[in-house]
């Protein structure tokens, strides 16, 4: 999938949304122990691997990279900087588990080092593990107070855990030196209006609208703005204003679909995603629209295609399974529908929702103990709080893949 193109566009030139999977410079040091490998590689070798290391990291050869951090690490294992680096070469290439190991060995031997900690935030997010960023992101603002790039994602990732007032306080102290940016303007606004804080909402809308330009751009994010305000024919307006200019914007048709099924016009919200689908075929939240709008119209062949075109892409998005199973459940086809369901269970294990439909089906295949056990625990997570599906399942938030799309290095 081709990320950020519309960060890419929104950012070009700001420091803060270009978060950047970069070389720590302050990992840089090995310490290396006197004893050689048994490839006999010397201290000195080591020390000159790392700065070829270095250099072809620098230069994109990841591959060079790679083998020249390897053959530090076979002098001295426990050389922190080169695990770092070998971190970074995985989230070069996206390749998130790999990275996240290796930084987490860098972490555990150069524990002062803030830019490993921000790197693991970063992996975290781009994972959409939200919450697991925010520990190791706190750290490093405990460090680097001043940090904008923890700050900011720390806010994004605040945000799309459902801590709006979290949010908003890590955000609003960026004022002076972000509020030219349109998109910072827009996930402080976003996270204002969910805490309720009127008077920066308000604030941050009137911001918007003077550093705003009549780009594409800028359209598209007033838009999705006027959308998280409930204000849908406002929000049409301005994302068609985006479509003129720029017909193939990304995410433009997205969140036109969006706005147009929250009016009450189905087959409108249907070809917006379609045409999404068309500019990024990659993207799974469009296939997951179009599976709650045909299950809402009660077209079920074609909300289970588009169900499982979702999970194709995010094998992890709940609501899918959760869609597959009700759509077997009308079929009186149960054993799939519970399959579905233990799936999204492995996602959101505490959902009453997806616990008390399980007891449902449970009751169906005469598994009637089983049954009452789903019951009541679906009864003790309800009591524990009615909120707390909404928030695992991302409803207290229009969708938003636009901000989960970072700058790529």
């Amino acid at each position: 999938m081709a990320n950020s193109r519309l960060l890419r566009k929104l950012c070009a030139g700001t420091t803060i949304v270009v978060i950047c999977s970069c070389v720590a410079q302050a990992s840089a040091r090995i310490s290396l122990r006197a004893s050689a490998s048994p490839q006999n590689t010397t201290v000195m070798d080591a020390q000159a691997w790392f700065q070829k290391g270095q250099a072809a990291l620098l230069n994109g050869d990841l591959v060079g990279a790679e083998d020249a951090f390897r053959r530090v690490l076979a002098a001295d294992p426990k050389a922190g900087g080169a695990y770092a680096n070998l971190g970074v070469i995985a989230m070069r290439r996206k390749n998130w588990e790999e990275a996240l190991k290796n930084l987490r060995k860098a972490e555990k031997l150069q524990p002062s080092v803030a830019g490993i900690r921000l790197n693991i935030g970063l992996v975290e997010f781009r994972k959409e593990n939200y919450q697991a960023a925010i520990a190791p992101l706190q750290s490093v603002l405990r460090d680097q107070p001043d940090s904008i790039q923890a700050s900011y994602l720390l806010g994004l990732c605040q945000m799309f855990t459902s801590q709006f007032r979290e949010s908003a306080d890590t955000l609003e102290p960026l004022w002076d030196r972000m509020s030219g940016e349109v998109m910072y303007l827009y996930v402080l606004g976003i996270s204002a209006n969910k805490a309720g804080e009127k008077e920066l909402d308000e604030k941050t809308m009137r911001r918007m609208v003077e550093v705003g330009k009549d780009t594409p751009e800028y359209h598209l994010i007033l838009g999705k703005a006027y959308l998280q305000h409930q204000e849908y024919d406002t929000s049409v307006e301005e994302l068609k204003k985006a479509l003129s200019v720029s017909p193939n914007l990304p995410f433009a048709h997205f969140n036109l679909g969006i706005s147009y099924s929250h009016i009450g016009e189905p087959q409108k919200s249907e070809q917006e995603f379609l045409k999404d689908i068309a500019v990024d075929p990659e993207l799974p939240d469009n296939y997951y629209q179009l599976g709650l709008l045909y299950a809402s119209m009660g077209k079920e062949a074609e909300a289970e295609k588009a169900f499982r075109d979702t999970l194709r892409l995010d094998p992890k998005r709940p609501g899918a399974w959760f869609g597959l199973a009700k759509i077997y459940i009308s079929k009186e086809d149960y054993q799939p529908a519970l399959h579905a369901l233990d799936e999204a269970l492995k996602v959101v294990p505490d959902s009453n929702k997806v616990h008390a439909v399980r007891g449902q089906v449970l009751q169906r295949l005469g598994r009637n103990e089983d049954a009452k056990a789903e019951f009541a625990e679906a009864k003790r997570l309800m009591d524990a709080g009615l909120e707390k599906d909404r928030a695992e399942w991302g409803d207290q938030m229009v969708p938003s893949p636009e901000l989960k799309q970072t700058p790529a290095n």
